[in-house]
């Protein structure tokens, strides 16, 4: 199969493990920037199998993870007015509120649909004219086209009964923040290729320069991922920091100019906190003033949202790469994907699904807390 069996050849891997090993020096540590990356390493348990000098620092790769608990209230809250349908992608609909999820709300009485696509919310609206309808837009550059191409072509239709509950996250003010955080030990990044096939290469080498790091843009398989720390542990060795693409099959450094134009005219970059981590400046993107009418925290003007996060969680550390999940004391015991505490835990793109997916429960002992600097 074309692209897939390529990318889990056995032979090639060992081929590149063994330029790793052999070029590896010294310590390394590098983050990869997507939670799908962060399970195909736990997965195919590529971090083990690497030098014990490399270290893989899992980072807020996760658009479900870092959604901020305010937004997910505010969700709860749309979500459980009675003339409402709220559509979302079916990984938000576990995702721990204050003191309930989606799936609670549903079970209580209110009409949340799980969609497959934002234009699917949008039938819905145009099948149910006399209701509102309420699309959950997360997630980052990746999936903000598609959720803008919604809003235009609401518009467009003249159906005015859709709107998007927005909660777009951005990459690389996020890659700043990590890099200017006290606690940051990261010396390389792999970039997201599923972003980077939207938004291109052109955002990176500004920051390659300013914080002398290199940045390879790598893909989701394990021979991508190898292929990607390879290029990475090449250039920290030679004292290099520049921007590598290393999934030219879907990337190219203009990016997709027809998206990346639709993005211009929908959103517009705003500040946008981050759950566990803090606010980062220019890191969101929200509905500009032409498609305001289409947002829902405009429409629904929610107030009185009080946030409380669990005492236990640690979600906000492993979304930082300060610690690994099954540092946390709560990983496995108190918080499982049954009974989370955190949205790291039940999101299909969560470092903490991911370590206990693949049995990582007992390989490090628990970390003790500590002050963490946000790092916006």
């Amino acid at each position: 199969m074309k692209y897939i069996d390529e990318f889990n050849d056995p032979d090639l891997a060992r081929r590149l493990l063994d330029d790793i090993h052999a070029t590896t020096t010294r310590p390394w540590a590098m983050m990869e920037v997507c939670g799908g990356q962060t399970h195909s390493i736990i997965r195919h348990g590529i971090d083990q199998l690497l030098p014990d000098s490399i270290e893989l620092i899992h980072g807020p790769g996760c658009p479900v993870c870092v959604t901020p608990l305010e937004m997910i209230d505010k969700a709860l809250a749309i979500a459980s007015l009675p003339d409402v349908i709220f559509c979302s992608f079916g990984d938000m609909l576990r995702v721990p509120g204050t003191d309930r999820d989606l799936f609670r709300v549903k079970s209580a009485g209110g009409d949340v649909r799980v969609v497959y696509s934002p234009l699917d919310a949008l039938e819905i609206a145009r099948q149910n004219p006399g209701r509102e309808v309420v699309f959950f837009g997360i997630g980052f550059e990746t999936t903000a086209p598609a959720n803008a191409m919604a809003v235009h072509q609401a518009r467009s239709l003249g159906i005015g009964n859709f709107s998007m509950l927005v909660s777009h996250v951005r990459v690389p003010p996020a890659i700043e923040a990590i890099m200017q955080s006290p606690d940051c030990r990261v010396q390389a990044f792999l970039a997201a290729g599923h972003v980077c096939s939207v938004m291109g290469t052109g955002e990176y080498p500004e920051l390659a320069e300013r914080y002398k790091v290199p940045v390879v843009v790598t893909g989701f398989e394990p021979l991508d991922i190898l292929e990607g720390v390879r290029r990475a542990v090449h250039q920290l060795e030679r004292g290099e920091h520049r921007v590598d693409n290393a999934y030219p099959r879907a990337v190219q450094e203009q990016g997709n100019p027809a998206a990346i134009s639709m993005l211009a005219e929908v959103f517009e970059v705003t500040d946008r906190a981050w759950r566990g981590i803090g606010t980062i400046p220019g890191s969101g993107w929200r509905l500009s003033p032409a498609f305001r009418a289409y947002d829902a925290e405009h429409r629904f003007q929610v107030t009185g949202v009080r946030t409380q996060e669990s005492g236990d969680c640690r979600s906000g550390d492993v979304l930082q790469g300060l610690i690994k999940p099954n540092e946390c004391a709560a990983f496995g015991t108190i918080c499982t994907p049954r009974n989370p505490l955190g949205a790291t835990m039940v999101s299909s793109e969560g470092a903490c699904a991911a370590y206990y997916l693949y049995r990582r429960l007992d390989t490090a002992p628990p970390a003790p807390p500590k002050e963490a600097t946000p790092v916006g």
